[in-house]
């Protein structure tokens, strides 16, 4: 600690030690010892007192032990030219101020000395139950004591709005030179009192002392703590209370002293001057003692040293904004523009920055905004780029809240987003749009709900959103090398390399019986939640989409089956799904991407399923369709319930065509498991690891019950049947033409034993 600051604090602690002894001894000479000694309207005698020694001061003799001990605490004043271990000296000098201010206001309501004019005074045990339980629930994120004056009325009155808009509570007082913010507020029509988040403590630097023990008091009233049990109570302080002092104008030596006493608290110190600085942490959560000269900034700043997390009520953006509205889709018809999917280019990313890179709220739109497009024109390129800030923010972090953009984008009504990074798709309807929502609300919702939802990691946030096509086109390339370098982080990860799975269920406000079970070799469903981003993002939220699963007992190796996975399926599918197979296609396989040239069956017809997303997206009646699948081994008709269309998850994969001798074929990402039969027994292979001459095991047999599509209804239009020989065509033709269409071949291999 800087010799400067601590011989200011100790010089301090010294005058009002010697204040508090001259004006009690005062008191008890004229009153006599057995005078009574209180505040108004609280159980906890003085509070400080009560706090940090278990003292009960209800007379004026019982206030001597008190100011005793207070002295007690009193280091020598550092010499000029010798250093000395200073910060335990000018903590101990700041227990003393808070415990003789303390002395000195009580004995100031003795003498009908206070509340002072136009201030509130002590703070009573009600005020403090109805709104002190506010500052440790994280209703209130935290309170801000303003001692001083600023340099005119409009920085004053600016930086009180700053922190109102923050919903954090303002304690004013204290002066310089006479003059008090309390006066600039006043001069300005600011209107102060509890309902208004401002409240006005004394005109002085002692009587600063009543926030101080109304945070305090926190300790003993919510914390459960017990008087006396000092250490206790200032450790609460640090880490429930989240308030800090901020000191507009030169600071004096009493000034030092009551924030040495705060920073005890836990509370750091922020000032407008050129004063020396005390940055390392433990007392504090971050810096002790830090100054901001530009008042632009000083509020950001207050709340970043404090870790202050400020959370927006409500967000200003014209249309209804809740999770309720995330499953909505606009249509064709409802439409007014739209970003990405087929209609134009656009992506959004996430990047984190240092602290004094963001301006916390700010929005920025470089381009053209939606009231300027053109009327017959339905799109519009986009890029919608969040940076973020905080102590505790990690890049590990970054994908997972860059996915947090489809959510918060979907809960305002009348908006539609569907995919990630490069690939996502965006509408806005005509309604939205009537009723006032620009780009700009983007950015709003932005900063809300990431203050809202990740605040312990988050500490700013500023978004950037990009409309120029040329713009856009030189950021994607530095965007996909970052979603790629995210990727190759798993490279060398095997699911036998870790002990832990992850689940998924993003995707369950649209497909409530959707699960995910997340590997470190399958990405979930959507393509871009990795095995490490779920791990990263249950760190961030424990409670949150993405949770662990220990993979313990082994069902079945080959399948790849745990007890675990099984059960957890189970229960968050809503019972709907009884088991998984992590790798297989063929016996209770997971949702699983295909390539858009497959074909599949749905509504009795063999279609490529690319084809079949296309015709119906942006719709919904995709939803009246059933697709052929396989459930519990067997296969089944069953209703489409979402559908989404993505890139290959990384750009420097390729996919793998496996061709078999007797014509089948398979498109496959690299990491594809196929059940193999090799000399060693049968194993699952990756796509990219198969070999020339590997046998692939196939389905041997189609157990369909239910209605499917005729043999004929496959045969090619220009094929052509005589008459003379339709009686000729049995059941056995086609079963024949069956086996051909779908295993290519008719022949049964003796040395594979029995498999087709």
């Amino acid at each position: 600690m800087s010799r400067i600051v601590a011989g200011a604090a100790i010089r301090g602690a010294n005058t009002i030690a010697q204040q508090a002894e001259e004006f009690l001894q005062r008191a008890i000479k004229e009153k006599g010892e057995s005078q009574k000694i209180e505040f108004p309207e609280t159980a906890f005698y003085l509070p400080m007192a009560n706090a940090l020694l278990g003292a009960e001061v209800k007379t004026l003799k019982d206030a001597l032990p008190i100011l005793a001990h207070a002295k007690s605490l009193l280091p020598q004043v550092p010499a000029d030219k010798l250093w000395l271990p200073y910060l335990g000296d000018a903590l101990d000098a700041g227990i003393a101020t808070l415990l003789c201010e303390e002395i000195i206001v009580a004995l100031r309501y003795l003498y009908n000395e206070e509340p002072q004019k136009d201030c509130n005074g002590f703070f009573t045990d009600t005020i403090m139950r109805t709104l002190g339980i506010q500052l440790v629930d994280g209703r209130m994120p935290g309170f801000a004591a303003i001692l001083g004056a600023a340099p005119d009325n409009k920085i004053a009155v600016g930086i009180v709005r700053e922190l109102q808009q923050r919903n954090i509570l303002i304690f004013v007082g204290s002066q310089v030179k006479g003059r008090s913010i309390i006066d600039q507020l006043l001069e300005e029509n600011v209107q102060m009192g509890w309902d208004n988040y401002i409240v006005p403590y004394g005109r002085d630097t002692i009587s600063a002392i009543y926030p101080l023990n109304w945070a305090i008091r926190s300790a003993l009233t919510f914390g459960g703590i017990k008087p006396g049990q000092a250490k206790k109570c200032l450790l609460y302080t640090k880490e429930r209370v989240f308030a800090f002092g901020l000191v507009l104008g030169e600071l004096d030596d009493i000034k030092y002293a009551t924030g040495a006493g705060a920073i005890n608290m836990g509370f750091p110190i922020i000032a407008d001057t050129d004063i020396p600085e005390i940055k390392p942490s433990g007392i504090t959560t971050y810096e002790a003692l830090v100054k901001e000269l530009d008042y632009k900034k000083i509020v950001p700043r207050c709340i970043e040293v404090r870790g202050v997390k400020v959370k927006v009520s409500s967000i200003p953006i014209p249309v209804p904004y809740a999770a309720a509205f995330e499953g909505e889709r606009v249509r064709k018809e409802q439409l007014y523009v739209e970003f990405g999917g087929k209609a134009s280019l656009a992506f959004e990313y996430l990047a984190t920055k240092n602290l004094d890179e963001i301006e916390d709220g700010k929005v920025e739109i470089l381009g053209e905004d939606i009231d300027q497009l053109e009327d017959d024109k339905k799109s519009m390129p986009l890029a919608i780029v969040v940076e973020v800030a905080g102590r505790k923010m990690q890049r590990d972090f970054e994908p997972i809240l860059e996915r947090q953009i489809h959510r918060f984008v979907n809960y305002a009504m009348g908006l539609m987003h569907i995919g990630q990074r490069d690939m996502s798709w965006i509408r806005i309807s005509k309604d939205a749009f009537n009723k006032g929502f620009r780009l700009k609300h983007i950015g709003l919702i932005m900063h809300a709900m990431f203050h809202q939802e990740y605040s312990a990691i988050i500490d700013k946030v500023q978004v950037i959103i990009y409309t120029r096509l040329p713009d856009i086109e030189k950021l994607l390339p530095q965007a996909k090398q970052v979603f790629d370098e995210r990727d190759e982080r798993l490279g060398g990860m095997t699911d036998e390399s870790t002990d832990t799975f992850y689940s998924c269920l993003l995707c369950q406000s649209f497909a409530p019986n959707h699960v995910c079970i997340i590997t470190p070799e399958r990405l979930g469903l959507c393509g871009s939640i990795s095995w490490l981003d779920a791990k990263a993002s249950y760190e961030i939220n424990p409670t949150g989409p993405n949770q662990p699963i220990a993979k313990g007992e082994f069902l079945d190796e080959r399948l790849g089956q745990w007890k675990s996975t099984n059960d957890f399926v189970y229960q968050r599918s809503n019972k709907s799904v009884e088991k998984v197979s992590m790798y297989s296609l063929m016996d209770s396989p997971q949702t699983s991407c295909v390539v858009s040239d497959t074909q599949v069956v749905i509504d009795n017809e063999v279609l490529n399923i690319g084809d079949f997303i296309d015709e119906h997206r942006g719709g919904q009646d995709y939803a009246k369709s059933q697709a052929l699948t396989l459930n519990k081994e067997k296969s089944v008709s069953e209703k489409i319930v979402a559908m989404q269309r993505f890139e290959l998850p990384n750009s420097k994969n390729k996919l793998f065509k496996v061709a078999t001798k007797s014509g089948a074929e398979i498109i496959l990402t690299p990491k594809h498991k196929l059940a193999i039969d090799r000399p060693e027994g049968l194993k699952w292979i990756k796509a990219m690891h198969l070999k020339k001459g590997d046998r692939v095991i196939s389905l041997k047999k189609l157990d369909i019950k239910e209605r499917i599509p005729d043999i004929r209804n496959f045969i090619p239009e220009n094929f052509y049947v005589p008459a003379e020989c339709s009686h000729l065509i049995k059941k056995e033709l086609f079963y024949l033409m069956g086996l051909i269409a779908s295993d290519g071949s008719v022949f049964r291999r003796a040395d594979v034993s029995g498999r087709n």
